[in-house]
């Protein structure tokens, strides 16, 4: 998704189209090599036709927590960060968001499991229950991730 500072100008509801906005000096992605979101942001941002126009703008965090500082710092103008981080309260109260379609990259997959060498089986399954649990998986609902078994 797009955030900005609340101070901010930008025009978000523009979508991805804001990105072209020339008042915008710097853009903060995650590193798209290392970082899920940060593929996904270049994915998104060629999806609508406009990376040549911006990439000179584009600063890179390491992963999406600096990225997100980059521009809640004011050291970026505009961010493609993950959902999650924009309802956290800190965010969420600095700043604001527009969703950018699913439709414009990839999913992004985040998965779990229990190797065979676990040491401590008994509480890896236990943690397993825990993320299936009602509770959990409402917790991860209003942070926007889907569920296991989920549709975007």
């Amino acid at each position: 998704m797009i955030w900005v500072p609340s101070k901010s100008k930008l025009d978000i509801n523009q979508g991805m189209k804001v990105l072209l906005d020339p008042n915008i000096g710097k853009i903060a992605i995650a590193d798209p090599v290392h970082a899920p979101y940060g593929a996904a942001a270049v994915a998104a941002i060629r999806h609508q036709g406009i990376y040549d126009q911006i990439k000179s703008k584009l600063v890179q965090g390491e992963k999406i927590s600096q990225t997100a500082q980059f521009v809640e710092s004011g050291n970026a103008d505009v961010g493609l960060l993950a959902l999650s981080l924009a309802l956290a309260p800190p965010m969420k109260r600095a700043g604001r968001y527009v969703e950018i379609p699913p439709a414009d990259y990839p999913p992004i997959i985040q998965a779990v499991v229990i190797l065979k060498s676990a040491r401590d089986k008994d509480t890896s399954e236990k943690f397993l229950k825990f993320l299936k649990e009602p509770s959990t998986v409402a917790l991860m609902q209003q942070y926007g991730f889907v569920p296991p078994g989920g549709a975007n």
